[in-house]
């Protein structure tokens, strides 16, 4: 049965997590489309049960709906080509490999008709092995080496994103010995504070990336070229007049996980200000503006993630008035989500194993309310075999998740519940505040919605866990993507020792040691 009906709250929780009304209902906006519960209590993804993929691939395991990734995907698309389309034609979507990337996701992307962006040698050899041509692939960074950019370079990249002004120079230098020219974009900081955790907000001065717009006389939007410049204006000095680049225009990212519109829609105007000064200072109209992502998903209850044409119409509202006024040619935009279309598609699998319930009295655990510290209400620990070596994010920045008992049907009463990894670590935390039922234990299976970005491309081999598998489902049919690891997997990176041969045998006792 499924237990129905209002349970108190625990004066432990948040006050977003409400107490399950249904304890066995699921919050579509966690899952991707095609999860449901079935009539015996399992979770199906395409029909296919979460009990079988564990007997077939065990836990933990990550497994992601192909084809609620492609829907996700062609509805960026599809939705920003119509809001721009009278503005400049249409909108070059990019999906941000750096939130989940192996070969087959690089084929889906490839056949939705996305460009894709990767940051590393690493994640551009994996998307040159599934086929995209180099006009639809960007790379990123702060500290790209020469390999990296040259690698770029030979394969006629549609975008070179340069972070810096020693980077400028470097990759004109690189395309000219190649006897190319570099397509490049400048990575500027507009300056706009993202509402989101300081290590993944990435649009303000003090951070390791971009250019910024600001002068030694403060901020500005010129697109000059003598001393009290911008590194911003520099660097498109720089670029406009290297024989080896081609200028598209410049780039920003804000951030990751940003619900409110505010923060896109500032760097739109301060992006294209700064493109009417180049104009004015230089005499041309760069082609493109990219307006990153970092789009916010649902990872509990209380986010509330903004449908991706609401987004479109807004963020073309905001360029097409602000260009007007400025009287500039609307440049060709490009976006660049990844969790937006990953996050969701995916939810990783556990399997429960010991519990335990404590007592704790509720100003300890950060309580505003001032009560009496010999009351005390229980808080139950379940144990899952996975951890922080497969998703780092809460213990990195205090990510939430949320979790279900996915092998049975919930008829126990629900409970305040923390659930936890089996690493060395107690903030080896994997989702921090859920309610399950209260006879949650040994065997069971819980699902962790939302962990298709930044979880499996963050793990790790802590303690000498091995990294889970990756299984993606279509049409009812799982798949392996990414092979589990073994503990042979491990040892290869071992340099063993040498066998002692006779010439050179190990001593028989340790000199080091006492004598009689």
């Amino acid at each position: 049965m499924t237990v129905t009906g209002s349970a108190p709250a625990s004066p432990l929780a948040p006050e977003w997590l409400s107490v399950p009304a249904e304890s066995a209902r699921l919050d579509a906006k966690l899952w991707a489309e095609d999860v449901e519960r079935g009539t015996d209590g399992v979770l199906r993804i395409d029909g296919v049960s979460v009990t079988d993929l564990a007997e077939q691939y065990g836990t933990p395991l990550f497994v992601v709906s192909e084809q609620d990734f492609r829907t996700r995907a062609a509805t960026f698309r599809d939705a920003f080509d119509e809001a721009f389309a009278d503005l400049c034609g249409g909108v070059d979507v990019f999906y941000a490999g750096k939130s989940f990337l192996c070969t087959e996701v690089a084929h889906w992307v490839r056949e939705e008709g996305l460009g894709l962006d990767t940051c590393s040698g690493g994640e551009l050899a994996v998307a040159l092995r599934a086929g995209l041509p180099g006009a639809k692939l960007g790379l990123h960074g702060n500290n790209k080496s020469a390999a990296e950019i040259t690698r770029a370079i030979d394969a006629d990249l549609g975008r070179i994103v340069v972070d810096s002004i020693q980077e400028v120079a470097l990759v004109g230098d690189l395309a000219v010995q190649r006897g190319r020219t570099a397509n490049v974009m400048l990575r500027l900081t507009p300056g706009v504070h993202a509402h989101t955790h300081e290590f993944i907000a990435t649009a303000h001065e003090d951070q390791k990336f971009g250019l910024s717009l600001t002068t030694d006389q403060g901020p500005g939007q010129d697109g000059g070229q003598d001393g009290g410049a911008s590194p911003a204006a520099r660097a498109v000095a720089d670029a406009l007049a290297h024989p080896g680049i081609n200028l598209l225009g410049v780039h920003c990212h804000i951030g990751s996980q940003i619900f409110e519109p505010e923060g896109f829609e500032l760097a739109a105007q301060r992006l294209l200000g700064f493109l009417a000064g180049v104009r004015d200072r230089h005499g041309v109209e760069l082609p493109e503006l990219d307006l990153g992502g970092g789009y916010g998903i649902a990872y509990t209850e209380a986010d509330e993630p903004r449908p991706a044409t609401e987004i479109a119409q807004a963020m073309a509202a905001v360029v097409g008035t602000t260009c007007r006024e400025l009287g500039l040619s609307v440049p060709r935009i490009s976006i660049e989500p990844g969790r937006a279309i990953v996050g969701p598609s995916t939810f990783t699998l556990y399997t429960a194993g010991t519990t335990k319930t404590v007592r704790v009295d509720a100003a300890a655990n950060g309580s505003e309310v001032v009560q009496d510290t010999s009351v005390t209400h229980p808080r139950r620990y379940v144990s899952v075999d996975g951890g922080m070596s497969d998703n780092p994010r809460p213990v990195l920045y205090g990510a939430d998740y949320s979790a279900v008992l996915a092998s049975r049907t919930p008829e126990a009463a629900p409970v305040l519940s923390r659930v936890v990894g089996k690493h060395c670590e107690s903030g080896d935390i994997v989702v921090r505040d859920v309610y399950l039922p209260e006879d949650t234990g040994a065997g069971d299976l819980l699902a962790v919605p939302g962990t298709g970005a930044y979880c499996w491309v963050l793990s790790s081999n802590y303690n000498y866990l091995t990294r889970p598998p990756v299984v993606a489902v279509v049409d009812g049919v799982a798949r392996l993507i990414v092979r589990g690891e073994t503990e042979e997997d491990l040892f290869r990176r071992d340099v063993q020792r040498e066998p002692a041969s006779p010439g050179n045998a190990a001593p028989a006792t340790d000199p080091g040691a006492r004598t009689a």
